[in-house]
């Protein structure tokens, strides 16, 4: 293993003191960044300081962050997103149809849009792509994490949150469809003429077990004007339909399908 003298050792760690990054200080001193960030550890270590992972949280740093993705993002995490925050593991995770590229393209954008600092990586199951974002400040976003399952736990808005929401209905109403809803084409047949027609007619569904995600959805479609109406399926009431002609459409332009 090459050997550095102490001299080096001491500009590369002023450097990065600097806030030069450690890619930047290998490439200017050719030396690898393992062994920067080993030298960084140390000095650390030596003055008793203690490392912070850098930060672009919104709610911890004050910055102006995108609302519109926001929205999107929370719709998204309340249908089929969680948030690991334990020891060693902080990450939010969204899951997604695998084969709804155009969904994940656009789950991740989301996800850069609101904190760009953090690694986003996608991880491939059976069936599905899990969108993940590694850092504890997700906590701060979405206040909504808890242990357990969300059916199971009050899901209630922040004020701050509600007020995003508020000023962006469809964004928030398009992450909820987005995640566990869809838009569907029914179809019935009708004797016209003694003749038997078919019919074929668009609706949307949205399906999620907790009465409070619900609640927020049809409370958002309400201040939109959109009607809607509940289905039982199986004696569950967890499906919110809406067929309505007029209803659809208002969906179809500000929602659409998934893809």
């Amino acid at each position: 293993m090459e050997q550095h003298s102490p001299s080096i050792r001491a500009h590369a760690v002023a450097l990065m003191n600097q806030g030069i990054p450690n890619r930047a200080v290998a490439a200017q001193l050719n030396i690898p960044r393992g062994t920067l960030g080993w030298w960084r550890s140390e000095d650390r270590k030596a003055r008793s300081v203690v490392y912070e992972q850098p930060t672009d949280c919104p709610r911890c740093t004050g910055r102006e962050f995108d609302e519109v993705a926001y929205a999107y993002l929370l719709g998204l995490y309340l249908g089929d997103g969680h948030i690991v925050s334990k020891p060693g593991q902080h990450h939010l995770s969204i899951f997604c149809n695998a084969t709804q590229i155009g969904l994940i393209a656009e789950t991740e954008a989301a996800i850069r849009r609101v904190m760009p600092l953090p690694g986003v990586h996608q991880r491939r199951k059976p069936g599905c792509v899990e969108v993940k974002s590694y850092t504890k400040h997700w906590c701060c976003m979405i206040p909504q994490h808890g242990p357990g399952v969300k059916h199971q736990r009050k899901i209630v808005l922040e004020p701050w949150q509600q007020t995003i929401v508020d000023a962006h209905p469809w964004e928030f109403v398009r992450g909820l469809i987005h995640s566990d809803g869809c838009r569907v084409t029914n179809w019935t047949t009708r004797i016209v003429g003694g003749e038997r027609k078919r019919y074929e007619y668009p609706r949307y569904f949205f399906t999620n077990v907790s009465a409070d995600i619900r609640r927020l959805f049809t409370d958002t479609l309400d201040r939109l004007g959109v009607e809607w109406t509940r289905c039982s399926r199986h004696g569950n009431a967890y499906n919110i339909s809406v067929a309505r002609r007029a209803s659809v459409a208002l969906m179809d332009v500000h929602v659409g399908p998934k893809y």
